[in-house]
């Protein structure tokens, strides 16, 4: 369904997957990767979303490099550069911002694991975006701007996930709620990444009923 797109980044160019959906027009939503790189389960996450009536685009924040390898994973997502990272995604917000497909000319964005911290990352830094959805955020790196946060913020969560686990989603809804972000989460009886229908974790009754509720969240928020 989607192609490849060149788009600017802070004076230089970035690339990404763009899918446009059958009706020629829907909202811009930006999908943020995991840390495999841009594979095709997020090519398919990307025809997923235009096939909701979404303009999507997962900009390629390893520029090229991708991987099946966790270790070798792990390794690139501590090698990325966070500020760099932002930069693609600004320039995929004020992409989608411009493209004539988008209409409304509202902007979300959507991330699982690496690309959820990034998702909520991004919308922290860009108050222009209109709604966020975060799938199992992790990154030791990643400390969103929380007090400059404007967008509304879905949260999905695996009750089995030893990366993002119970005490690290009580301290950011706690942290949303005292900053009075709006901000719904739901936990699943799974693991990390269960949304990944190509990983050892997934989990496909938690998977759809989890992309049901982000769809009809992101319809809600940009419509």
């Amino acid at each position: 369904m989607g192609d490849m797109v060149t788009f600017a980044a802070n004076g230089r160019q970035a690339d990404g997957y763009l899918a446009i959906p059958k009706p020629g027009k829907g909202p811009g939503l930006v999908v943020v990767q995991e840390y495999w790189g841009l594979v095709p389960h997020i090519r398919a996450v990307v025809d997923r979303a235009a096939g909701e009536g979404f303009v999507a685009l997962a900009p390629d924040l390893y520029h090229g490099e991708t991987t099946t390898s966790a270790d070798q994973a792990w390794k690139m997502l501590l090698a990325m550069r966070v500020d760099e990272a932002e930069k693609d995604l600004r320039g995929a917000i004020r992409f989608l911002e411009a493209h004539p497909a988008v209409s409304p000319k509202k902007i979300g964005t959507i991330g699982f694991c690496m690309g959820g911290a990034l998702s909520l990352y991004a919308a922290s830094k860009n108050p222009n975006v209109a709604a966020c959805v975060v799938f199992y955020g992790v990154h030791p790196s990643i400390k969103p701007d929380l007090a400059n946060l404007k967008a509304p913020v879905l949260g999905i969560y695996g009750a089995k996930d030893d990366f993002v686990n119970a005490e690290v989603v009580k301290a950011l809804d706690e942290e949303l709620t005292r900053l009075g972000k709006r901000h719904e989460f739901h936990t699943y009886p799974a693991g990390h990444a269960f949304f990944n229908d190509t990983g050892k974790n997934y989990n496909a009754a938690a998977a759809a009923d989890a992309w049901q509720r982000a769809m009809t969240f992101l319809k809600r928020e940009l419509s």
